[in-house]
C-alpha cells in the first residue's frame, strides 16, 4: 500500500493529510480557502493520487500559514507514502495548456529538494487568495516531498488559468513519476542502489 497519513499541529495550524498513491484521483480537501481547495483537486484528480487533506489555520491574520502548512504536510505524506521509491518511473514532466496559459512542469522524485520557479502571476489576488501563495506551496510541497521540481509559464495572461496550469501539470508530471514500471517493479531507479 502506497499510502500515509501525516498530522501537522502548531500554534498557526492543524492539518490532515491522507495520500493513496495508487488511487483514481478522488479528493475531499476543506482548508477554508476555497481557491486553494480547488487548486488541490486539481492536483489528485491529474495525478490520480486520492487525496483528503483537512486544515485550520489562522485565517483572520491571512491564508500564508495554511497554505504553505498544507504544502509541508502534503510532502511528507508523499515521501512517506513512495517509501524507498522502488519500481518508481522516478521522473515526469507534462507541457500543459489551459486556454491562455501553457506551463512546463519537470520533476524528479529524487530525496535532493530543489524549486525553480519561473512562474509570472501577472496580478496579486485571485478572488481573495494571494497569488504569491502558489510558489509558497510548491516551495514546502518539493522541500518536503524531497522533489526537484522545475515549473515554467511559457504564456499566460489570466492568473487563474495560469496558477491552475502549473497545479495541473505538477500533478501530470507526479502522475508519470510515481508510476510502477512493470520492467523495473523491485528495483530503485538510480545507479547508487538508493535515493
Amino acid at each position: 500500500m502506497r499510502s500515509a497519513t501525516v498530522t501537522r499541529k502548531t500554534h498557526e495550524t492543524d492539518i490532515a493529510v491522507t495520500v493513496d498513491l495508487d488511487g483514481t484521483g478522488q479528493y475531499d480537501n476543506q482548508t477554508g480557502v476555497g481557491f486553494f481547495d480547488h487548486m488541490l483537486d486539481q492536483l489528485a484528480r491529474h495525478a490520480l493520487i486520492d487525496m483528503t487533506v483537512r486544515a485550520a489555520g489562522d485565517l483572520h491574520i491571512d491564508d500564508h500559514h495554511t497554505v504553505e502548512d498544507t504544502g509541508i504536510a502534503l510532502g511528507q505524506a508523499l515521501a512517506q507514502a513512495v517509501g524507498d521509491k522502488t519500481g518508481i518511473r522516478r521522473y515526469g514532466s507534462c507541457l500543459l495548456p489551459m486556454d491562455d496559459a501553457l506551463v512546463r512542469a519537470a520533476l524528479d522524485i529524487s530525496g535532493r529538494p530543489y524549486l525553480v520557479w519561473n512562474v509570472a502571476l501577472p496580478s496579486a489576488k485571485i478572488g481573495t487568495f494571494d497569488t504569491e501563495l502558489v510558489r509558497e506551496f510548491f516551495q514546502a510541497f518539493s522541500t518536503h516531498g524531497g522533489l526537484t521540481l522545475h515549473v515554467d509559464a511559457l504564456h499566460g495572461i489570466n492568473v487563474h488559468h495560469i496558477a491552475e496550469a502549473a497545479f495541473k501539470s505538477v500533478a501530470r508530471a507526479l502522475r508519470d513519476a510515481l508510476e510502477v514500471d512493470a520492467r523495473t517493479a523491485k528495483a530503485i531507479p538510480s545507479t547508487k542502489g538508493a535515493l
